[in-house]
């Protein structure tokens, strides 16, 4: 239990024995003491006069004295200030709190609630390697996955692959009439590059007849349509559906390519699945809902034979559900699929990864799932989150103008080798230990360079905001874990010896953050926010700088600060290290 818990508790305990009434917490308003006043936490009494019928300086001081009294393990002093009762936590309580965790790597972390998660995340499609935006995606899904393990839930990570369509077979047209027989073996290029570069080469080729069409007196509009490679293209597409083997052959084998590259990108960056789906396996999912919809009346069948539902009186539109030839539309595979994943993991919540230009399909899945009665309707939860953009706008994949996510990664490792090799404190490592630092400074600044801000935010991407010793990054918070790493290398933390009966300031600053850190996890874990995760590391990282900037460790006044300030240190890194392994982030020994 906290002490904001306690306090609240407590508070509630006091109030009925004063008062002789009943309250709960929602009665009154805990909050951090603001640093120009003496305290710890702060009750604000106004919302008590009213019932009560008394002063706020009246009911803070008989509120704050029966407090201090009846609780001196939790309290020690008081004051009021303008009706706000700001309470002194005491020596005694920190002292345990720090005696009792300081090795404890698990503190923060929530027992087994017995509710299933599944995280949605990912989601590439075959045509085109991961770029920027898809890192943001994964990092949040990841991370926020972990930070739900962390509160207490089974979670189940998973990805649906978009592995269909006019998009891969536009890929699969360039490759067969530019490629003369080209693979990523005999060109030594990754998979999912080797297949991207003949998206963008599809584009070229196409925007080309474009405009030759045009140029012929065709209007634009025509000319899109009759370009002759976008007519074999659409050729493919049908080919591929009636189950044309050279062209199931062929794009077996373009996927191929692309998922090896994938799985090297993933492994690269830390990224995982539980379950992964493909779109050409889920896209006749959902046929048989519609039928069932149409029975119920929930969806409604036009002349022309296709299905959909009128959603105008929930403020939206008329939705296709079903193409008059039969076939389902992305929607309804959606349906489907969260039927799917429903049976299979029996999931109390699902939770889909996707940026805030599919706000409205969301709106209309989670609308058409509850007017169905699915049992998954109500647990759908979309965590939007804004784009990725770069200072000169949007990226655009068909122009090739995306920040792809492997160049950024070595970007990112190449920017850590010269800032580190700045510092000049790396002279003893081996070349081994160098590229795995490199690789630990570059992808920790990137993840939270995207992970520190509010996901709903969009961004843009300034990579050299991300490595700085010294500011809101990655690096600040390794270098200072590395720090702690070398002090404690250097002294020996003495089991059962006395740690003294007092803190200084920063000392009570410091023990007093890092016991925030369960109560942290906790909110991260309810907005499904990891910016609320880094803004706090980062907050402990600084902390313990001021700290060790002003209190010697080594030479210590005793033998009793300096084990104070020893596990103080110990409490600090596990801290450090769990809250950084929850965005995914590994933080070295040595730097």
């Amino acid at each position: 239990m906290t002490i904001v818990s306690q306090l609240q508790k407590s508070a509630v305990e006091s109030l009925q024995n004063l008062f002789e009434g009943s309250f709960t917490e929602n009665d009154f308003q805990v909050n951090q003491t603001k640093p120009e006043f003496e305290g710890d936490y702060t009750i604000v009494m106004f919302s008590l006069v009213k019932s009560l019928k008394r002063s706020p300086d009246e009911i803070g001081h008989a509120l704050g004295a029966h407090l201090v009294k009846q609780y001196p393990h939790l309290f020690s002093a008081y004051n009021i200030i303008k009706g706000f009762l700001n309470l002194a936590v005491s020596d005694a309580y920190w002292l345990g709190l720090l005696s009792k965790n300081h090795q404890d790597i698990c503190f923060g972390k929530h027992p087994m609630n017995g509710k299933k998660v599944m995280v949605e995340y990912a989601s590439p499609n075959t045509n085109k390697p991961l770029h920027l935006g898809h890192l943001r995606n994964i990092f949040l899904g990841w991370s926020v996955a972990e930070i739900l393990k962390a509160n207490g839930y089974e979670v189940y990570k998973s990805s649906i692959v978009n592995d269909r369509g006019i998009h891969i077979c536009k890929s699969m047209i360039a490759w067969q009439d530019f490629a003369n027989g080209a693979t990523p073996q005999s060109t030594h290029t990754k998979g999912d590059h080797f297949v991207g570069d003949y998206y963008v080469k599809f584009n070229d080729v196409y925007k080309e007849q474009v405009k030759e069409l045009t140029e012929k007196g065709m209007l634009k509009d025509e000319a899109e349509k009759e370009a002759p490679i976008m007519k074999a293209t659409q050729q493919m597409l049908f080919d591929w559906e009636a189950g044309k083997p050279e062209v199931m052959e062929l794009w077996k084998t373009m996927n191929s390519w692309v998922y090896e590259g994938f799985d090297t990108t993933y492994r690269n960056i830390g990224a995982d699945f539980d379950k992964t789906y493909y779109e050409s396996n889920t896209y006749l999912l959902g046929k048989d809902i519609v039928q069932k919809g149409l029975k119920q009346k929930v969806f409604f069948q036009k002349e022309d034979g296709s299905v959909w539902i009128d959603l105008t009186a929930d403020g939206l539109d008329e939705k296709l559900v079903q193409r008059k030839d039969g076939t389902s539309v992305y929607i309804t595979q959606d349906i489907g699929l969260a039927l799917q994943k429903y049976e299979e993991y029996h999931i109390d919540r699902s939770i889909y990864v996707i940026a805030d230009e599919q706000n409205y399909h969301m709106k209309v899945l989670k609308l058409i799932c509850q007017k169905l009665g699915m049992p998954y309707a109500n647990d759908i939860f979309h965590l939007s989150y804004g784009m990725v953009e770069l200072p000169s706008g949007k990226m655009k994949s068909r122009e090739g103008t995306v920040v792809d996510a492997d160049d950024i990664v070595s970007e990112m490792e190449k920017v850590a080798r010269e800032k580190t090799e700045e510092l000049g404190k790396v002279r003893d490592f081996t070349e081994e230990e160098l590229i795995k630092l490199y690789h630990q400074i570059g992808l920790g600044a990137l993840k939270f360079f995207l992970l520190r801000v509010d996901p709903k935010k969009r961004m843009i991407f300034n990579p050299e905001e991300s490595i700085d010793f010294h500011g809101f990054t990655s690096p600040f918070i390794q270098y200072n874990y590395a720090r702690i790493q070398s002090v404690l290398r250097k002294n020996e933390l003495i089991p059962g010896q006395s740690i003294g009966n007092g803190f200084e300031p920063l000392e009570k600053d410091l023990v007093a953050a890092l016991e925030r850190f369960p109560a942290i996890i906790n909110q991260a874990a309810e907005e499904l926010n990891p910016s609320a995760l880094a803004i706090y590391i980062y907050h402990i990282a600084k902390t313990y700088s001021s700290f060790f900037t002003e209190h010697s460790i080594s030479n210590a006044e005793s033998a009793e600060k300096k084990q104070l300030r020893l596990q103080l240190s110990h409490m600090t890194a596990n801290v450090l290290r769990s809250g950084m392994q929850l965005i995914g982030i590994e933080v070295p020994e040595r730097m």
